[in-house]
């Protein structure tokens, strides 16, 4: 892969040499910078991945930037609604279906689904299905560039959030399955839904891996000390995380209880 390119403070305008990022408008603890839109293409056609939440100046701003190129399809990590909130909008804009996993944000007669090949041009797209953060959640390989579109599956930054339609078994399969395909293939980048482009994904998934252990073993450590619902372990283990994130710790601590309870 040519052309890795990471700016300087923020994640719009990274690229591979395939594959570009356009940030959406929408920062906030739980999405960083912003959703990241990433567009794939060599030529005159594109495929675009997660065009974002419903902001026309962001969907408008993806559509003037491709110019004549066409979109032939709008591809979707998972349902979230930062991620797919602009989808129908953005459909509608440029004429293209709407990919994915769950038929109730598909737009068109195709999904998606773990081991499908989605071509543009002479480019391949390759599906991997991750569920762990959401039920949904996918992946996408782009072997022209190595490089692994995650959703939020793994962040540039920080750690993902185990939302309600999620669960931490399918998450930590699904990590240790990027784990074996960033080896196996080789791999020189992982391209988040949010946050910069992460340079390293065997270190970046070996640090996710073992920082989901650790908070399990902090959990079992919480418990010991009288702790039982999700807030009491909050409390405990993520005292020194801004309160304001403690709803999402709160989700995804209840999905390590549920996990731990089953083994």
């Amino acid at each position: 892969m040519s052309g890795l390119h990471i700016p300087l403070g923020t994640p719009d305008g990274s690229r591979t040499e395939h594959a570009e990022n356009l940030l959406a408008p929408n920062p906030s603890a739980m999405t960083l910078d912003g959703t990241n839109t990433w567009v794939i293409g060599a030529g005159e056609d594109v495929v675009v991945v997660d065009p974002g939440p419903d902001d026309e100046g962001h969907l408008s701003r993806v559509r003037d930037h491709l110019g004549e190129r066409r979109i032939t399809a709008i591809l979707l990590s998972h349902g979230h609604f930062d991620h797919s909130g602009g989808a129908k909008r953005f459909a509608g804009m440029v004429n293209a279906p709407v990919r994915a996993l769950d038929p109730r944000h598909r737009l068109g007669d195709e999904g998606l689904a773990d081991g499908d090949v989605v071509t543009v041009g002479d480019l391949e797209i390759r599906v991997y299905g991750t569920p762990g953060h959401s039920f949904d959640s996918l992946c996408f390989w782009l072997p022209a560039d190595r490089a692994m579109l995650t959703g939020d599956t793994v962040l540039g930054r920080g750690t993902t959030i185990i939302a309600r339609d999620g669960g931490l078994a399918d998450y930590l399969r699904s990590l240790d399955k990027l784990r074996a395909a960033a080896e196996s293939m080789e791999a020189r980048a992982l391209l988040p839904g949010h946050g910069p482009v992460l340079p390293d994904p065997i270190a970046a998934l070996d640090g996710y891996i073992a920082h989901r252990r650790q908070r399990l073993d902090q959990i079992r450590a919480a418990r010991e000390q009288g702790a039982r619902t999700p807030r009491q372990i909050v409390k405990i283990v993520y005292a020194d995380v801004d309160r304001s994130l403690w709803p999402a710790a709160e989700m995804s601590v209840a999905a390590q209880l549920d996990y731990l309870d089953r083994l």
